[in-house]
């Protein structure tokens, strides 16, 4: 058996188990189990206990059903799915060996679109960054209906609201582990990336964290609370339930997520906002909403003000992100043009245009590469931009532009491409039906791994800052900072 650390906090010990030079303290509790009660209030304190707290690895997690992509192993990514448990608000610590103190400090939030995901995913393992002197925390958070349906007479964004206390907890802490509460750079990847600018810009996170690095985000998907009031009619027309706190109290997690799944296809629920917009393109019902004490005001607006200019900002996409949507589907291979439209009406106006604009109707031009080309600076790429010129504190911008040989190689730079390289775990996402093929090159994932732990420790990075007219973003597998050209896609989504 592996040896042990056993740490001592305000609400009871925790003991962690040797890997090498790194330990791992797995679901530590940083709020009380979000049941009874309880399932749609604020984040309460954990309850003390007696003893040590030794978990078997790995406990539960929120609510979910994953979906299967074909052809790809998506488990090591996202998680092995609902691992069911009431004490699910809870956190891992990885830290090296030793009598460590005052380290740099990384706090990561998983995506998953809001509805999916853990914090034990393979791909997302801590100890690299331990490894490498950094104290690595992974967080769980509710999801979907319990944690971002602004269900009335609950607190709303209550997902955002957990990652805050998580956060807290951190404050609180981290000093037991060896870790420097006043250095704590907070990152995510995808909704865990969407959750985090969100959180740059809100009046609650004063405080709570020093640099952010965003990744596959910005702060754009988000709704008018009015408008997800929608979401939570139709889903409680199809649950039969009233559609208040009362009636989703009734409600189980499998039913929910029954209901959830009917309203993932096209069409079944209209979310545009009063331009026509529907910011998350269908990729998921749940994000968060503004209008509350959590988001006054939309992100970008409040960056604009100033919100978050204390706060160092690392900031990116992925070349071709849509590409994860669109290629094993076959999506990108076989929709015709009309549909193609049809599809991307469903989610902002002019969608001939923008397509058009993309080489839709070219020789050559099959529609569903303008449309994904299209989608991947829509969804992504520009907002990111938005969100970078916005901030009115020190900013970097980069691209992940390693092309992944899956697919025959048409997986790309595809969405959550770089997450193996950010961790240095690319084992987890090698193979036949690894994301990353069979030979990622290791000295990328060396390089980029390095660039993450440089910046939670000192916020320095080896590229210029970005400005909107420079546009500096530098190219991650080309190792090249270039001036970039504003997007097609600008002239057709909001400023």
């Amino acid at each position: 058996m592996n040896p042990s650390v056993v740490v001592t906090l305000e609400t009871g010990n925790v003991s962690g188990i040797v890997d090498g030079t790194t330990v791992r303290f797995s679901d530590i509790p940083y709020a009380a189990p979000p049941v009874g009660d309880l399932r749609f209030a604020s984040p309460q304190a954990p309850e003390p206990w007696s003893g040590i707290h030794q978990p078997t690895h790995p406990g539960a997690n929120a609510p979910q059903r994953l979906a299967e992509v074909p052809g790809l192993a998506i488990e090591p990514l996202i998680g092995a799915g609902w691992i069911s448990g009431d004490d699910y608000l809870t956190l891992n610590v990885w830290s090296p060996i030793g009598e460590i103190q005052k380290l740099p400090v990384m706090v990561w939030i998983h995506g998953g679109g809001f509805v999916a995901g853990s914090k034990d995913a393979p791909v997302s393992d801590g100890r690299t960054f331990a490894r490498d002197g950094i104290i690595c925390v992974a967080i769980n958070y509710r999801m979907g209906i319990d944690g971002f349906l602004p269900i009335p007479g609950i607190p709303t964004n209550l997902g955002l609201r957990d990652m805050l206390a998580a956060l807290r907890w951190v404050q609180d802490n981290i000093a037991a582990f060896g870790g420097d509460a006043d250095n704590v750079t907070v990152f995510g990847e995808s909704a865990g990336a969407m959750a985090i600018a969100d959180l740059l810009t809100s009046p609650l996170a004063k405080g709570l964290f020093r640099r952010a690095i965003v990744q596959s985000g910005h702060g754009a998907m988000v709704r008018d609370i009015p408008v997800a009031l929608r979401l939570v009619r139709k889903l409680a027309q199809l649950l039969k339930i009233a559609p208040d706190r009362d009636g989703f109290g009734q409600v189980d997690p499998d039913r929910g997520i029954d209901a959830i799944l009917k309203l993932a296809r096209p069409g079944k629920v209209d979310l545009r906002d009063a331009d026509g917009f529907e910011p998350v393109f269908g990729i998921s019902r749940f994000i968060p909403v503004w209008g509350d004490d959590l988001l006054p005001q939309k992100p970008i607006e409040a960056l604009r003000q100033g919100a978050g200019a204390e706060i160092d900002l690392l900031i990116g996409t992925n070349a071709e992100e849509m590409n994860l949507y669109f290629v094993p589907t076959g999506v990108k291979a076989k929709i015709w043009r009309l549909l193609a439209r049809w599809f991307v009406g469903k989610s902002m106006p002019r969608a001939g245009g923008l397509l058009r604009a993309y080489g839709m109707g070219q020789k050559g031009k099959r529609p569903g590469d303008a449309m994904t080309e299209a989608l991947s600076d829509c969804v992504f790429r520009w907002p990111a931009r938005q969100f970078a010129e916005a901030h009115q504190g020190r900013t970097h911008v980069y691209e992940f532009d390693w092309r992944s040989p899956a697919f025959a190689g048409e997986l790309g730079a595809c969405h959550a491409m770089d997450v193996p390289f950010v961790f240095d775990t690319l084992a987890t996402a090698t193979g036949a039906n690894g994301l990353a093929g069979e030979d990622p090159p290791q000295a990328l994932a060396n390089h980029m791994h390095g660039l993450w732990v440089q910046f939670a420790k000192d916020g320095s990075l080896p590229w210029p800052k970005f400005d909107g007219e420079t546009r500096q973003v530098y190219k991650i597998a080309r190792r090249e900072t270039v001036s970039e050209p504003v997007m097609p896609c600008a002239q057709f989504l909001p400023a």
